[in-house]
């Protein structure tokens, strides 16, 4: 099985992506265990994609191996996208999943259902330390609801419910929501350029 290093120290998405990525044949360490230096990657990009990358490439140069990265976030169409790349600071940057939840709950509680529409985004960079990279989007439509449901998941799952459901990724089960969430799409789909990239006989093969 190929190890990859988390470029990520939220817990929460690597048992997310490791879950996923274990099906490929990919073994994710989180960097602190990989003994990478514990210094924070300043993510001020304007796109998911940039902050992916400059996450993966941040810590692929730190150790030299194979590094994953994930940048994700929730974008609802009646903010015109937000929070988006601001997702996980919100409500500021001492924020946490509660307060980001109750600001976007205030902002749309006067916003009928049927218009309270957004996606989950998902983002996967991986960078080879020969600096190639391969990056995989991956999105899920959805409604967002103005009471919390559901104890599994986290940041804003409790609100949000895909479309084709009625209940919200807080009450999937996890096994459940990592069939048809944003960042397996992502995960897929960069399943697929991987193989693609293995056909071609690159080296770093995974």
């Amino acid at each position: 099985m190929s190890k990859i290093i988390a470029a990520s120290k939220n817990r929460h998405k690597i048992k997310e992506i490791e879950a996923i990525t274990r099906q490929f044949g990919m073994e994710i360490i989180p960097r602190d265990e990989a003994g990478v230096p514990d210094v924070e990657i300043e993510e001020d990009g304007t796109t998911f994609e940039e902050n992916s990358y400059k996450k993966a490439y941040g810590i692929m140069k730190l150790c030299g191996a194979i590094t994953i990265a994930d940048d994700s976030g929730l974008e609802v169409d009646c903010l015109d996208g937000a929070p988006g790349v601001f997702s996980a600071r919100f409500a500021g940057e001492d924020g946490n999943d509660q307060a980001n939840n109750d600001k976007l709950k205030a902002l749309i509680k006067e916003v009928p259902y049927e218009q309270r529409t957004g996606r989950f985004v998902s983002v996967i960079t991986m960078v080879f330390p020969d600096g190639e990279t391969v990056t995989a989007r991956g999105e899920v439509e959805g409604h967002l609801v103005l009471e919390e449901r559901g104890a599994n998941g986290f940041g804003y799952d409790p609100l949000f419910v895909p479309l084709g459901y009625d209940i919200t990724f807080g009450e999937f089960e996890p096994e459940d929501k990592n069939k048809i969430s944003h960042r397996a799409n992502a995960l897929v789909t960069l399943k697929q350029k991987l193989e693609a990239r293995q056909s071609a006989g690159k080296a770093y093969q995974v």
